[in-house]
This record gives C-alpha cells, structure tokens and sequence, in this order.
C-alpha cells in the first residue's frame, strides 16, 4: 500500500495540495492521509475526491511518535513532529512502512507531501 501523507496550512489551496503532491514524484496512491484535525478540511475532502484516493485520518498522539527524516521548525512548534507530512504518511502504515519519497515543499509554500509504502496498520 501507498500512502501520501500531507501536512498543510489552514489558507492552503487544491493547488497547494496538488503542487506538493506532484513534487512528491508520484501519480497514483492508494490513500491520502494527515492529522485528524485536518482530514475533515473542505480542501483536504475536495484534494481527495480529484485524486480518487480514500482519507485516514491519523491521530495527534500517533502523529508525534514517528520519527521523520526531514525537521520543520513549524511544525516542530504546532505539531510536535519534525515533519506532519512525514508522520502522517508513515503512521497510516505499520510499522514495515518505509518512507519513498520525503517531504516535498509546493509551490507556494503552503502544503507539504511524503510518500510512504508498508501494508496498513
């Protein structure tokens, strides 16, 4: 399973979302995931729906467990992760999950991607 985590800013757009995930290096995933608060977002829903891709929803406390590869001062400060999108993408899986691609940065600053692969927890 390939999982595509996001982190992303409450201004953030479907481009924003898009910009990251197409940074990430990927076409296709078989589900999108990012922090609980997050996942019930207008743009978070309307991203998922184009992409065809289901939501998880990861949890705060799963969400500063992980340890990610890249470091964020953000989100170090408002989510207690070095990385949401990291995190996110890996803590949707078990722990077999391997991290393909780190976070990625879109174009406009606004939302980050990861790509993760593992079978799901």
């Amino acid at each position: 399973m390939i999982v595509a985590g996001f982190g992303f800013r409450s201004n953030a757009t479907i481009d924003s979302l898009t910009s990251a995930f197409s940074e990430a290096g990927v076409n296709a995933v078989d589900a999108i995931a990012t922090a609980e608060d997050k996942s019930t977002t207008a743009v978070f829903i309307d991203f998922a729906e184009t992409i065809g891709a289901p939501i998880i929803s990861i949890d705060a406390s799963a969400l500063n467990q992980i340890e990610t590869h890249t470091q964020s001062k953000a989100s170090q400060t408002h989510r207690d992760t070095g990385s949401m999108a990291e995190a996110a993408a890996l803590a949707a899986l078990s722990n077999d999950a391997k991290l393909l691609a780190p976070r990625s940065i879109s174009n406009d600053r606004m939302a980050t991607c990861a790509i993760a692969q593992g079978s799901k927890s």
